[in-house]
């Protein structure tokens, strides 16, 4: 038995729905900064392969498409391969821009239900040409 396993979870988003900050309409700002500094949404996502089923996340940005950072909250529901089920919760977030390999993520401890009680360890978000997907390394 190894120490780990890894779970490669292909997901597409499915839902994009804009969310409000409270209290950030009107921030501190010098006088170089965007009105729009930051913004959320909460996304859906569908998982067809490791783990099939669904997703809802609370995504907050900052930036532009040329360089942004984001941090996520994201509940995963699903069904494994090996036939394990259940729920999780999914911290993750990363700098996005040319060449950056800062993703991140983390398994929130305790946040699992069913056969995903216990689950801890890392989960990243990569993209190929095939999409997104997530590469998730349960720790035992």
């Amino acid at each position: 038995m190894t120490d780990h396993d890894t779970i490669t979870a292909r997901f597409a988003v499915t839902g994009w729905e804009p969310a409000d900050l409270t209290g950030l309409a009107e921030p501190p700002q010098p006088p170089q900064a965007p009105v729009d500094w930051v913004g959320a949404i909460v996304m859906r996502k569908a998982y067809s392969a490791g783990l099939v089923g669904s997703s809802v996340a609370h995504f907050v940005s900052s930036g532009d498409e040329q360089s942004r950072g984001y941090l996520a909250v994201e509940r995963i529901t699903g069904t494994l391969d090996d036939g394990r089920s259940g729920s999780v919760t999914v911290h993750h977030g990363a700098l996005q821009h040319p060449d950056d390999s800062s993703a991140f993520g983390y398994i929130v401890p305790g946040t699992g239900t069913v056969d995903f009680a216990g689950f801890r360890g890392q989960a990243r978000i990569l993209q190929d040409d095939d999409g997104p997907y997530f590469v998730i390394t349960l720790e035992h």
